[in-house]
């Protein structure tokens, strides 16, 4: 398929932090997705969890199965644009690399660590992380640190990031990836991309896995708008649908409702701005995007995720042991309580090596871990295995 003049191409990218001889068989980009495919940290994503923690049943999202979810949506919406699909794909699979155990408790906990013992300082940003995860912490090659990932992969995988830390970056990498952030322009189409297919995906999933846990039931999805519709047509075309048969057919009409509404939306605002190449681009206000009647649907289902799924008192009891879990290593390793290995060590300051590798850690290592150093036990094993 033939690339637009306005997607990102490896033959005019700029390039790799640390120059390498070209590959053979393989562009740039295609470089990128396998060396994030062989990397010890997405292999880690298998364990690291969503909304539901590892051990509370092995048919729940994990990190590893969310980023799936997120490159296929992605790299199905890119083909539609004739956007660069390998890219795209890199992008998205890395996005997740420097997420923390426990997913956003974890996260949450790990920037209040970081923030109680340096008010001042810049806390934790897994964007960031998981920048620094292909830059630095993975070691792989003799050459050079980290993976050696293209410029646009790196731009793609930081899409979020404080003044403070973008300036930071800019000292460190001058006119990098971190330059948008202080200049206000946008990054690759496909990187814009990678960031809507991230909502889109993890939205559905997390309905899901929340009707899978038995926490949301199908009563409260008809309160979602964007799901009753496509609920209500599923069964007016399948008569006796129910259960999960209803659930999944539900799902697949509301994803494809989304995915062809961004493409739809990101042709006309490609039109209206009259984007002809990247450069165009990166001047542009955001481009990949809903219609405003499908974002307000989107944001109405993601009211509803927050007011029944992630703020439910069973996901907030797990949220506060996690919780518990991240603050207790954290300070087990500061305090000198717990010796970190010598390779997580070699970091540049003690809190530095210390946030690397609770970062890093798995749901389940965390667990073991905390319970070889406190000699406590914060969570049972209940999970619930099973093939439906």
């Amino acid at each position: 398929m033939s690339l637009a003049s306005y997607a990102s191409d490896p033959a005019s990218g700029r390039g790799r932090r640390y120059v390498e001889p070209a590959a053979p068989t393989r562009d740039d980009y295609q470089r990128d997705r396998d060396r994030i495919v062989h990397s010890t940290a997405f292999r880690r994503l298998v364990y690291k969890t969503q909304v539901f923690l590892n051990h509370e049943g092995d048919l729940f999202r994990t990190r590893l199965t969310h980023s799936l979810e997120v490159a296929q949506l992605a790299r199905s919406i890119a083909r539609a644009l004739q956007l660069n699909e390998d890219l795209t794909e890199a992008i998205a699979l890395a996005h997740d690399l420097g997420h923390t155990p426990f997913g956003h408790a974890g996260q949450d906990e790990l920037n209040g660590c970081l923030r109680r013992i340096d008010p001042q300082g810049s806390g934790f940003e897994h964007n960031l992380q998981s920048l620094r995860v292909v830059d630095r912490l993975e070691q792989r090659y003799a050459s050079f640190e980290g993976l050696n990932l293209s410029f646009e992969t790196r731009e793609g995988i930081l899409k979020h990031c404080s003044r403070r830390n973008a300036q930071a970056l800019e000292l460190h990498e001058p006119g990098g990836v971190g330059r948008r952030f202080l200049d206000g322009t946008q990054p690759s189409l496909e990187a814009q991309l990678c960031n809507l297919a991230d909502e889109i995906a993890y939205n559905a999933h997390d309905v899901d896995d929340g009707v899978r846990s038995g926490l949301i039931g199908f009563e409260q999805l008809r309160e979602v708008p964007l799901v009753a519709t496509h609920m209500d047509a599923a069964q007016r075309e399948h008569s006796g649908l129910e259960g999960r048969r209803l659930l999944f057919e539900t799902l697949r009409r509301v994803l494809s409702a989304q995915v062809y509404d961004v493409i739809d939306a990101t042709r006309s605002a490609l039109r209206q701005h009259r984007i002809e190449q990247v450069s165009d681009v990166r001047k542009s206000p955001l481009l990949v995007q809903f219609t405003p009647a499908m974002r307000d649907e989107s944001l109405a289902l993601k009211r509803f995720l927050f007011a029944r799924l992630y703020r439910h008192p069973q996901v907030e009891s797990t949220t506060h042991r996690a919780r518990r879990v991240v603050r207790e290593l954290f300070e087990a390793y500061v305090t000198g309580a717990a010796e970190l290995p010598s390779s997580a060590a070699e970091s540049a300051t003690p809190f530095r090596a210390v946030t690397d590798y609770v970062a890093g850690m798995t749901d389940r290592f965390a667990i073991s871990e905390h319970q070889r150093i406190t000699g406590r036990t914060v969570f049972e094993h209940h999970g619930r295995v099973s093939g439906g």
